[in-house]
């Protein structure tokens, strides 16, 4: 559904932010001024004892200076009642009493044959639950009880049976006056090749659990034979108007109300291992429907939990699978969204486990999860030997190239130190085969410390640059707020080079300033005094950026060239200083890739600085003249003539 121009608008002017979290939240009264509509408490969304959870009612928004989620009330209304954003909307202008606009006329039809596939789909829930409890069921009754289901449990999940039969659904529903097209269209049905033959049950002699989607409705199922010479031990109903199993999540609506709340969002392989995980306490499982989990089941996981466990088999099946997931996330993940993985014992599901050691037994497992990283080493170390350089070469390379499909700057940073941890203790590397201590290698060779010309070094200078490059990049975007949610990210992300660089950086990021404003205002925070010193430096003063009447424009490509010196000159001092604590103990191919990357990464840091010089001159001050304007005056002062009792050109 479209909404109309400025029915958000309305919604949020009607919507109390501090009421709308005040259901979920208990205020720090002492920290919160309620007269103001400035109110504090402890985040929902990670585990914390302090109030950093802040809400400016006036706004409409809320920071975390923890976990820094933000947002409005419809975000909020999300993240914490895990819906989607139309369910968001309705719940919040329901309680504000605005009616919902009219539905798009085609859109509605569709809604409404939804509707009408899902009541079928509702009255074959029911048929299957009543063929339970009939004779020709007696076997799947048996199975169930064998596998710890008892009747009430099998209530809970709302489990049938489907007769051995071809037509005995169809001939039910048509009774009940269902429309053949509608049986057809729900998946339940299919017609038959025959010519003149009548449609067929799709699901026949299997016991039957219901598919729901997020919002609780029946939209699929899923049979386990009772046959063991039928060739598909689980089959799910055919892709439908209402169910497409790459985008659906056994258990999906349970889950969602209890997986990071009282439970784990744990994803195990099929329905049995979600049932045996409920029943067992574990409320928050859900299971991929018979096929390797996609990308839109990742991000519905996401939603429910930033760091879902994987329950896998511990055989060689169970890892691969596991490793089909990293590969399908890394991609993808970033913070706040990663996953974990428990690995099971061999030849054992979650069922096994809990029957074996009970509960507890599984929480053990769960406490042991691995992170991705640890797949990832694992895929590419296990039962492997590395006694030549050419095999540690190949190694690197193969990490590097999984660590290179990170699109997440910081996450990607962090995981090529992990990596390269594990390579150094892996190939023995560290302080034992010859690398120095904290001191240095420069200390076995005699040194007290750093030389003069060590300090005069790239890597040491480039700390300075670093810091005026950070300081023209606040002030600018102080005086101009209206850039600050553009590059909230790189604020986030980038670190910066002192204590009071970061609290500033930190604090614009929290910032919803209003973009009109000529100028962001830090009066009565400890950032106004770091704001002073910055535009007490002459070379902050003297920035285009920060002239009287700049374009925007201007101010914005600053900033950006700003933070991409930063992120070039960051790799390249990184990689150097890495080179150069390698070269006291090894050197190999491996390290000859990484002075290749330094090198790249040095030669784009210089292609950067040599744009900027292209459009500037430095005057004998030290000050950066804009090479047009200069030129314009040039041209000016040649064209005045001062001989005496002459006019120019006359």
């Amino acid at each position: 559904m479209s909404l109309p121009p400025g029915f958000l608008d309305e919604l949020r002017s009607r919507v109390s932010m501090a009421q709308v979290a005040g259901r979920k939240l208990i205020w720090d009264m002492r920290k919160s001024q309620q007269g103001k509509g400035d109110m504090w408490a402890p985040c929902p969304f990670h585990q914390e004892k302090t109030a950093s959870f802040h809400v400016d009612d006036r706004k409409g928004y809320y920071y975390c200076f923890g976990c820094h989620a933000k947002g409005d009330a419809i975000s909020f209304v999300r993240e914490t009642e895990n819906v989607g954003f139309m369910e968001a909307v309705e719940i919040l202008a329901a309680e504000a009493g605005m009616p919902m606009p009219a539905r798009d006329p085609q859109a509605a039809a569709k809604a409404d044959r939804r509707t009408q596939l899902s009541e079928v789909a509702e009255q074959a829930v029911q048929f299957f639950r009543l063929n339970l409890k009939t004779a020709a069921a007696a076997e799947a009754r048996a199975y169930l009880v064998r596998r710890g289901l008892s009747e009430q449990a099998q209530a809970r999940w709302e489990i049938g049976f489907a007769p051995d039969g071809w037509q005995h659904l169809w001939d039910h529903l048509r009774g009940k006056g269902v429309a053949e097209d509608l049986i057809l269209d729900a998946g339940l049905a299919k017609p038959s090749r025959k010519e003149g033959g009548r449609p067929y049950d799709v699901f026949r002699n299997r016991i039957m659990f219901p598919i729901r989607d997020a919002r609780g409705r029946a939209i699929a199922f899923g049979g386990r034979a009772m046959d063991p010479e039928d060739g598909a031990k689980y089959l799910n109903s055919p892709e439908t108007e209402l169910f497409d199993k790459s985008r659906v999540l056994f258990n999906h609506a349970r889950a969602r109300e209890t997986a990071g709340k009282s439970s784990p969002l744990i994803v195990a392989e099929g329905y049995m291992d979600v049932i045996a995980l409920s029943e067992a306490g574990f409320a928050g499982a859900v299971a991929p429907l018979g096929t390797a989990v996609t990308e839109p089941q990742l991000e519905l996981l996401w939603r429910i939990s930033p760091e879902p466990v994987f329950a896998l088999d511990g055989d060689r099946a169970g890892l691969q699978a596991g490793q089909r997931v990293v590969d399908l996330a890394l991609p993808l993940i970033t913070a706040g969204k990663s996953m974990r993985f428990c690995i099971l014992p061999e030849k054992q599901d979650p069922d096994d486990v809990i029957r074996a050691g009970g509960a507890e037994a599984m929480v053990a497992l769960l406490d042991q999860a691995k992170p991705m990283v640890e797949l990832l080493w694992q895929r590419e170390t296990a039962g492997k030997v590395f006694d030549s350089p050419e095999r540690k070469a190949a190694l690197g390379k193969a990490l590097r190239q999984a660590v290179a499909k990170i699109t997440d700057p910081t996450i990607k940073q962090h995981y090529g130190q992990e990596i390269k941890t594990r390579l150094d203790a892996l190939f023995g590397y560290g302080p034992s085969k010859g690398r120095s201590g904290p001191a240095g290698p420069w200390r076995k060779r005699g040194q007290e410390g750093p030389t003069q010309t060590t300090r005069s070094s790239a890597l040491v200078t480039a700390d300075r640059e670093d810091l005026l490059q950070e300081s023209v990049i606040l002030a600018t975007l102080c005086a101009h707020p209206g850039l600050i949610a553009e590059f909230e990210s790189d604020l986030l992300d980038h670190r910066f080079g002192t204590e009071a660089f970061a609290r500033m950086a930190a604090r614009l990021a929290s910032m919803m300033p209003d973009p009109d404003a000529p100028e962001i205002s830090l009066e009565g925070t400890s950032c106004a005094q770091t704001l002073e010193a910055i535009l007490s430096e002459r070379h902050v003063t003297i920035s285009p950026s920060l002239r009287p009447g700049c374009d925007p424009e201007v101010a914005r490509m600053t900033v950006a060239e700003g933070f991409a010196k930063l992120a070039a000159r960051t790799g390249w001092q990184r990689e150097m200083e890495d080179a150069i604590e390698d070269f006291a103990s090894v050197a190999d191919e491996d390290l000859t890739w990484r002075l290749g990357q330094a090198a790249e990464a040095r030669e784009a840091a210089g292609r950067i600085s040599q744009t900027d010089t292209t459009e500037y001159d430095i005057a004998d001050n030290g000050a950066r003249i804009s090479r047009d304007e200069r030129n314009a005056l040039d041209n000016l002062l040649n064209g005045i003539s001062f001989a005496k009792g002459r006019s120019n050109g006359g």
